[in-house]
């Protein structure tokens, strides 16, 4: 196989698999956290007597009936609660989370197709993000958005240099045992 003249450091063998590793942990760690937010979120949605007790509790401790904004945001976040927007955002919290656990396993263990799910998910986010960082400027979501492009273009560069035949499996051969048939 040819060689270009110059190859990035990070392309190289050992390199290459220690970033797919790293993208891989941080793809994973994305999904357990979103897998708990999700989880979190379907069960306060269920919780809306809960909800309703504390917000008497603390109508009582805050003297609510002297502050009408607090009131206001205390009846916004029971009507959320009632409605089906908590447990909307939890299951695609979750869905999101399988996703993003699947990726990473499978680039972990070094699977084609999971570079493939990876660049499609993570390429698809990126117009949203753009958009996000242009109506709410901000470090955390400016670092987000340079992580995901990097990993595209890491992930686009792997799969561009190395070809399919390199992926495909080694003929298997039968194990040896100690067990014989008696003959």
């Amino acid at each position: 196989m040819n060689k270009p003249a110059h190859e990035p450091i990070i392309l190289q063998d050992t390199r290459r698999v220690r970033y797919l590793k790293l993208i891989a942990l941080f793809k994973i760690a994305k999904g357990i956290l979103l897998l708990v937010l999700g989880v979190s979120l379907l069960f306060l949605n269920a919780r809306t007597r809960w909800m309703g007790a504390l917000s008497n509790w603390i109508a009582d401790e805050i003297l609510l009936k002297h502050s009408k904004p607090i009131a206001y945001l205390l009846h916004k976040l029971q009507a959320m609660l009632a409605g089906g927007t908590l447990r909307a955002t939890g299951f695609l919290a979750l869905f999101y989370a399988a996703i993003l656990c699947t990726e990473g396993t499978g680039v972990y263990m070094q699977q084609r197709w999971a570079e493939f799910l990876m660049i499609f998910a993570t390429a698809t986010l990126i117009p949203i993000e753009i958009w996000h960082l242009w109506h709410r400027p901000g470090l955390v979501s400016f670092l987000i958005l340079l992580v995901n492009c990097f990993i595209v273009w890491f992930l686009y560069r792997v799969l561009t240099r190395e070809k399919p035949e390199e992926y495909a499996a080694q003929p298997r051969e039968p194990a040896e045992t100690r067990w014989h048939s008696p003959s």
